[in-house]
């Protein structure tokens, strides 16, 4: 039986019968990870007893009805459990936590957020890290190294878009 190349849906083939199982089939596993939203963060032992209708991330090690399936996501279906393998860039959000789960270099990223800058508004708030500020060392002349340090500190929270610069 033929599959698409990134979810394994099932194809139908000209003059197979039993055409609704295979269309069925590839519906479940839509179902799953079009919007995906898992029950909790990844864990390796399935529930007991599942309810039909949840999601979960399988684990890096899992154990019972699904083995051989890590890091999938797990979908209980009227039928049992049926798993889609994560691709990199794969995005499931967290109910339990409402953070989201992001697929990336053979693991799930629960809760991390990439990118390179952070736009509110309109306004960039967050962009790339600036180098380190200097602490004061002491010295003769305490309120000098002080203003430096508050200004230095000021030139990077501008630098980062926290706060305005005019």
């Amino acid at each position: 039986m033929e599959s698409s190349a990134r979810l394994s849906l099932p194809f139908i083939s000209p003059g197979q019968a039993q055409k609704e199982l295979f269309h069925n089939e590839a519906l479940q596993i839509l179902d799953s990870v079009i919007a995906a939203a898992a029950e909790e963060p990844p864990r390796n032992d399935p529930p007991n007893p599942p309810v039909v209708g949840t999601c979960f991330l399988a684990g890096p090690s899992p154990t019972g009805d699904w083995a051989s399936n890590a890091n999938a996501l797990a979908s209980y279906t009227a039928a049992g459990w049926r798993f889609a393998s994560p691709l990199d860039g794969m995005q499931v959000w967290i109910k339990s936590s409402s953070v989201l789960a992001i697929y990336a270099a053979g693991a799930w990223q629960v809760g991390t957020l990439f990118g390179s800058k952070v736009v509110v508004g309109g306004a960039q708030v967050v962009g790339a890290q600036a180098s380190s500020i200097a602490d004061p060392a002491g010295g003769a002349t305490i309120d000098s190294e002080a203003r430096t340090a508050i200004s230095s500190i000021l030139a990077a929270l501008r630098q980062h878009g926290l706060i305005s610069s005019s």
